[in-house]
């Protein structure tokens, strides 16, 4: 998850254009905001815990003036979810400073913090001394300090040596006074896209972030592709050789319905996902509901294919955030409580089939099936639009463990009787896959298979607190004046 934006456009209202970027990537995290903006000179970077409406007002923005900006919205992976380890993370140089935002998640965070203690001291930095004051506990803020670290060479030429030492799931978007740098790691499995503007150059997570902006779509940035943009154009460096894995979990569930990945309209795979449930697991209905928003597509596709009406079963509060991203399984069951109702005229008597983009714990199809039998429904028949998630994600989906994954202890009936439904069918993993018109060697899908296209360390060096549990106590600290917030 995340949503990482990038613009370099002099002239341009570089600040509002991000903010504006990064409102149309806030499904991809929703834990935290920043901006960080270049005059030339300096980089201010400002951040908060929240959404991104609620971090920034026109007063914030417009105190931002300069040519070239770098925005993320935070889904936490490595790193709980705190004001230190919001983004863009910060870090001065010898001859100026960083701003980096990050999408994915590392598998190298244990080396990449042993690279990080064994740098020379930072006497040739600017005189705030980041590093004995720093508590961030992510992955992003040690690659931030591996690229700060580059006496005698530049950014650029240190973001060419160390790109191939990262590991893992990463769309990096950053930045020193003058430049925007946009990487993307060999696999791809985290979408990234290119867009012109009249006056500069933008990058995003997804391509709704640039018709947003009113900019032009280019071209996805290839996997092992570090691009540059400063006052001299566009220059494009391959760092690894591409193997494209890109994550399958994309189309089903992460992405908006009108973004396009890999050439693939996300809506168009959504709805080819709900036809092929229709054509595996047929059942005699008389109405096809969706879980709003991201089970209308597949809805929609079912209920096409089915012959079987579609419509609205479900009233859905659209100010509160996706249960799924929550940090905590008790925010997650509240939020699923505020979440949505069910609209008992079109419920009461009928029998409903409900289609969703996934199972992952079975909390929110519980809920949601005690809610249409309260509401009259005689039978309820779910089906979902992913094969049983039965693998934790380590590229930046925060599934936790597998003991928490209803699919790993029960077959599909058990999970039916578990979550209260008459039936329940799962897309086939070769139905998925087709519907995104990718090969299957082109993406990964290690969620469902435990097939995982970067090979993992020790468990003992994975985890989203394992920086927390590893730092010394004497990385604990305030954390620094340039980033706080006014």
């Amino acid at each position: 998850m995340c949503g990482v934006f990038g613009v370099w456009a002099p002239g341009e209202d570089v600040a509002k254009l991000t903010y504006f970027g990064l409102y149309s990537l806030q499904h991809r995290g929703q834990e935290s905001a920043g901006i960080s903006v270049s005059n030339g000179r300096q980089i201010l970077v400002y951040k908060d815990m929240g959404l991104v409406s609620q971090v920034f007002d026109e007063n914030t923005l417009e105190s931002f003036a300069g040519h070239l900006a770098v925005g993320h919205c935070r889904y936490s992976t490595t790193g709980a979810s705190t004001w230190q380890n919001a983004q863009p993370t910060f870090r001065p140089t010898e001859d100026g400073s960083i701003a980096l935002g990050h999408n994915g998640n590392l598998i190298n965070t244990a080396q990449l913090a042993q690279m990080v203690q064994e740098l020379p001291s930072d006497d040739g930095e600017l005189d705030i001394h980041a590093r004995n004051l720093e508590s961030a506990t992510n992955d992003t803020s040690l690659v931030t300090a591996l690229l700060a670290h580059h006496p005698d060479q530049s950014l650029e030429a240190r973001a060419l040596e160390l790109l191939p030492q990262v590991h893992g799931a990463f769309s990096f978007v950053f930045m020193n006074e003058n430049t925007l740098y946009a990487a993307r790691d060999p696999e791809g499995i985290r979408p990234l896209v290119l867009g012109r503007l009249e006056r500069g150059w933008v990058v995003a997570s997804e391509d709704a972030a640039l018709a947003t902006t009113g900019a032009s779509v280019v071209r996805e940035v290839e996997p092992g592709e570090l691009i540059v943009i400063d006052e001299d154009g566009l220059r494009s460096h391959k760092f690894a050789e591409p193997r494209r894995k890109g994550c399958v979990f994309e189309y089903v569930y992460l992405a908006r319905p009108d973004a396009t990945i890999a050439g693939r309209s996300v809506h168009e795979a959504r709805v080819e996902m709900g036809r092929q449930l229709a054509r595996e697991f047929p059942v005699d209905a008389d109405l096809v509901i969706p879980v709003p928003e991201s089970g209308t597509p597949a809805a929609s596709g079912y209920a096409l294919e089915s012959g079987i009406p579609f419509g609205q079963g479900f009233v859905k509060n659209a100010y509160v955030g996706r249960t799924f991203i929550q940090p905590s399984q008790t925010l997650r069951q509240l939020g699923i409580r505020l979440k949505l109702n069910a609209l008992e005229h079109m419920i009461r008597g009928k029998r409903i089939v409900v289609v969703d983009d996934s199972i992952v714990r079975g909390n929110t199809q519980r809920a949601q099936v005690r809610m249409l039998r309260e509401a009259g429904a005689t039978e309820v028949h779910v089906r979902i639009s992913s094969p049983p998630v039965k693998w934790p994600c380590f590229y930046g989906i925060d599934f936790a463990t597998r003991a928490e994954l209803i699919a790993n202890g029960l077959d599909v009936d058990e999970i039916a009787a578990s979550v209260g439904a008459d039936s329940l069918g799962y897309i086939s993993l070769e139905g998925m896959v087709q519907a995104t018109g990718q090969p299957q060697t082109t993406l990964c899908t290690a969620c469902f298979t435990g097939e995982y296209p970067i090979e993992l360390p020790d468990e003992s060096l994975l985890g989203k607190h394992l920086l927390e549990a590893t730092l010394k106590p004497s990385m604990h600290g305030e954390a620094l004046p340039v980033f706080n917030n006014p």
